[in-house]
């Protein structure tokens, strides 16, 4: 019971500008349009949901404006030719690089628009050729090359190209062909995924012992053959995710406390309270909680989670090649690429708005040519790193919004093509190094591209 109006209490308070159009309407219906009272309930609640909208689209604005004059630039990654380091020192990277969280007022937040930075970390395979890459603000640059080299002084850093730039369109008259998809949590956030100190890399193995998550997807970038191209991109900013506290109206939490309710549900069904009369008016209470064994690890990695920084985060992956060359099975590996991070015990990843005919997931699927345009559209989401602060269309046109009341068949083909609903979460810092760091010694792939000789800054007290 507690559980439906907790639902109910959720859905009042996420939809009350609708409910508030239904209730208008119920009133004109019920009484006469001409009645002064109904005449200022409308006038009243029509100002209430127009001012609603109207600020909505202003900070729409203002936040466009701002990201319009943020200059981006990708920097490739070329790995040492030894990379001796555990993942931790990946995760230092991000720690120290990419946390970029700071308290904004509301001149900034709702006058200039000011958002927070977000990054994307990418693996790209061109031709077999498999490189890193890191999407960021030109203003944060500086700061990314000297953590780097931190962590990796034998890494290069330079400026290049958006590889995306390559693949002009996906179309029935274009030369390419193209699929893609998104990826989800299973289960809420504050289970965590398998990381690198699940493999034991934070103990420093030998080399030839070591089983890294990460070489299963560079290794299958490596195997692409000529004119096929094998994306990966994992976009992120600091964690600002806020939820609502039950049994509030306007109180908000942030994901650390989300994840230890969530662990709290975990555990009540094993837990045992029992008041016992105090002295006065104190009662003391004591509550035992007895964990079964199968969910100790559970338990103690939802804990571990919590104690780094968080990210709020995104996953998309591609494959695009030239019609000739266009694989099937490329696309299949591709969607597999993250098993290796699944724990059942806790979560792991799942494949959503996939460019393909089950899109729209209905017994009407879309047709060749819609199809087509879902990946052209995938290919641009790709290329804009569209997660975060998305473009008006995206609003307009999303996905939820054309799923009811409106028939789903209306959104095939001729009348609506809906965009998808963008899914994110949050992933701590661990996580995230084990998606994205540089492979050991033991991978061997020829055409991943490595540092094949030291390089050295000179003292900077020579004489000149």
């Amino acid at each position: 019971m507690d559980e439906f109006l907790a639902g109910v209490e959720e859905f009042i308070i996420k939809h009350w500008p609708w409910i508030i159009v239904v209730i208008l309407l119920y009133l004109v219906w019920k009484f006469n349009i001409e009645s002064e009272v109904v005449r200022a309930i409308l006038a009243l609640g029509g100002t209430v949901l127009l001012g609603r909208i109207a600020w909505r689209f202003w900070v729409h604005y203002i936040q466009q404006d701002f990201i319009s004059g943020i200059d981006f630039v990708l920097l490739e990654i070329v790995p040492p030719r030894e990379v001796l380091r555990s993942p931790q020192a990946m995760e230092l990277f991000i720690t120290n690089a990419l946390y970029h969280w700071s308290m904004k007022g509301g001149k900034e937040e709702y006058w200039q628009g000011a958002v927070w930075f977000w990054f994307s970390l990418e693996i790209a395979s061109i031709d077999g050729q498999v490189h890193f890459y890191i999407r960021t603000p030109s203003r944060i640059r500086g700061l990314i090359e000297t953590q780097m080299y931190a962590q990796y002084p034998q890494a290069q850093v330079k400026a290049v190209e958006d590889y995306t730039l390559g693949v002009d369109e996906i179309s029935p008259e274009s030369a390419w062909n193209g699929w893609g998809c998104e990826f989800k949590l299973t289960k809420p956030e504050a289970y965590p995924i398998r990381t690198y100190v699940d493999y034991g890399l934070d103990e420093d193995p030998k080399e030839e012992y070591k089983v890294d998550p990460v070489s299963p997807v560079v290794e299958l970038f490596g195997s692409l053959q000529k004119g096929e191209q094998m994306w990966m991109q994992i976009v992120v900013t600091p964690s600002k995710k806020t939820y609502r506290t039950k049994g509030t109206w306007f109180g908000k939490h942030d994901w650390v406390v989300e994840a230890r309710n969530e662990m709290f549900k975990l555990m009540r069904p094993y837990t045992s309270q029992r008041e016992e009369p105090g002295q006065g008016l104190v009662k003391l209470a004591r509550i035992e909680i007895r964990v079964p064994k199968f969910l100790d690890n559970t338990a103690t990695a939802m804990s571990a989670k919590t104690a780094k920084v968080g990210f709020e985060t995104g996953i998309r992956v591609m494959y695009v090649a030239k019609k000739e060359a266009f694989d099937m099975n490329s696309r299949r590996n591709l969607r597999l690429i993250f098993r290796q991070y699944a724990k059942p015990d806790c979560n792991e990843f799942y494949r959503i708005n996939s460019a393909q005919a089950d899109f729209y997931s209905g017994i009407f699927t879309a047709s060749p040519a819609t199809i087509m345009m879902l990946a052209n559209r995938m290919l641009h989401e790709f290329r804009e790193r569209a997660f975060f602060h998305l473009p008006l269309r995206h609003h307009i046109f999303g996905q939820n919004h054309w799923k009811w009341p409106i028939p789903q068949v209306l959104s095939l083909d001729s009348i609506i093509k809906a965009y998808p609903h963008h899914l994110t979460f949050v992933l701590n810092t661990e996580e995230l190094a084990t998606l994205w760091h540089f492979p050991g010694q033991i991978l061997k792939v020829p055409t991943l591209e490595r540092i094949e000789s030291k390089e050295a800054s000179p003292p900077p007290n020579l004489p000149t």
